[in-house]
């Protein structure tokens, strides 16, 4: 009971200090890059550009990404956050108006953080270059949930463990998949 409760006033502290101590200019920067990711257009953008450029590799790669993604939206919008009704952060922790743009759903977990983590951990294997050039904006996208009032850290790590384990899911399972196949 002493560790949630210490892990509840942590995941408010953190909350408080990321809305007011990232710089306004910063923050734009952040929620610019979030706006992109909206509705996954970053990633799809990222997954046609490496289809486009990448050959085979590319093309394998770009798929791998986005059956993850997928897998982590159905996890953690169209699971997790049905069982879990945890209200977003109160308005007031927030100076800033962006904190009046954030949705209705639950705040636990952040599917924007697990659709970005579940593609850039899927497609990095494959392709390091291309996972890298995705990590950059997949951080960014997590720390601008928090910062922007949508998401308490405990909700963007949530969202991250679950685009883990659809990256994973996802790559075992075209391997047993390729392995019937091949036998």
């Amino acid at each position: 009971m002493r560790l949630l409760a210490g892990l509840r006033d942590a995941d408010r502290s953190l909350t408080k200090q990321a809305a007011c101590r990232i710089p306004p200019g910063v923050g734009r920067v952040l929620s610019a890059v979030e706006e992109t990711a909206e509705s996954t257009k970053l990633w799809c953008g990222a997954a046609a550009a490496m289809a486009r450029l990448g050959g085979w590799r590319g093309r394998k790669t770009a798929a791998t990404g986005l059956a993850a993604l997928v897998i982590a939206q159905l996890t953690s919008n169209g699971l997790c956050k049905q069982l879990a009704d945890r209200p977003r952060p109160p308005k007031e922790w927030f100076p800033h108006d962006e904190v009046d743009d954030r949705p209705d759903s639950s705040s636990f977990p952040s599917g924007h953080t697990a659709a970005a983590v579940a593609f850039t951990a899927a497609v990095a294997p494959t392709w390091p270059a291309a996972g890298a050039a995705c990590a950059v904006p997949a951080a960014m996208v997590a720390v601008e949930r928090v910062q922007s009032g949508a998401h308490y850290p405990t909700d963007v790590t949530a969202g991250a463990a679950i685009g883990l384990a659809s990256a994973w899911l996802t790559r075992r399972a075209l391997r047993l998949i390729l392995r019937h196949w091949l036998l």
